[in-house]
């Protein structure tokens, strides 16, 4: 008679889902040799989605939108073109709108961020090292790798934001955790576009990356070449992002 084949026994988790989130900021090469045996993003995303929100509510609550628009307007070349009363009334329909947009966007940007940055990695890691994971394993690697940074960049953000006074608050520049806050105010825009992203909080997620995807392949990406990988793709963003700051600058 035949004999059925055991059941192969799937991999367990050896960390829970909340040990995972501490394990990032602490221990994040056996935190990520966990989540590559059992990959898991809900909780990590759930949680980036949650603190986007938070950042949100906190901003609706002490930002003067229509401040900002007003300045927005008088910087932008169609200022000498507009009435007061044209740019009254598109400050009155922007500010209307804003906090109801900045809601959406701090939904949406966060999910598809982590699903895109998700996929270049995995591609990217395909490409260079060859087949070995998939796109639910790099999106638990990438959530977990984006949710310290996450965290403390909406501590800091809520905590300047209600330490300055209303009116004072940088939101194209928020927490100055990079090269821009050193920049002078009249820099070019492709220049602060090059500066916001050499930033503490971007090479904090950059270095988290390279220690997840290198518990992917553990035998091929020996030593730097996990990290060279991510900083390549990271770098053809930059160029890409000063690319169209500079365009339209």
């Amino acid at each position: 008679m035949a004999t059925i084949p055991a059941p192969v026994a799937e991999p367990q988790a050896a960390i829970s889902p909340f040990g995972r989130i501490i394990g990032v900021f602490f221990s994040p090469k056996e935190t990520f040799e966990d989540i590559v045996r059992k990959p898991d993003w809900i909780l990590p995303a759930a949680l980036i989605v949650l603190f986007s929100l938070v950042a949100i509510i906190a901003l609706n609550s002490h930002f003067s939108w229509r401040d900002y628009i007003s300045q927005q307007i008088e910087r932008s070349p169609r200022a000498a073109q507009l009435s007061a009363e044209q740019k009254e009334q598109e400050v009155a329909v922007s500010a209307k709108f804003s906090p109801i947009f900045a809601y959406v966007f701090g939904l949406l940007v966060p999910i598809c961020g982590l699903l895109v940055i998700a996929l270049v990695l995995w591609g990217a890691f395909s490409i260079m090292v060859g087949a070995g994971t998939n796109f639910k394993t790099s999106l638990a690697i990438v959530s977990h790798a984006v949710i310290p940074a996450s965290i403390v960049g909406t501590i800091l953000f809520v905590s300047v934001l209600f330490l300055k006074p209303v009116g004072m608050f940088d939101l194209d520049n928020p927490v100055a955790t990079n090269v821009t806050a050193l920049l002078p105010d009249d820099a070019s825009k492709w220049l602060l576009a090059l500066g916001k992203n050499i930033d503490l909080l971007e090479l904090w997620k950059l270095i988290l990356l390279s220690i997840g995807f290198a518990a992917v392949y553990p035998k091929k990406l020996r030593g730097a070449k996990s990290f060279i990988i991510v900083l390549g793709v990271f770098l053809l963003y930059v160029v890409l992002r000063v690319g169209i700051a500079f365009a339209f600058s």
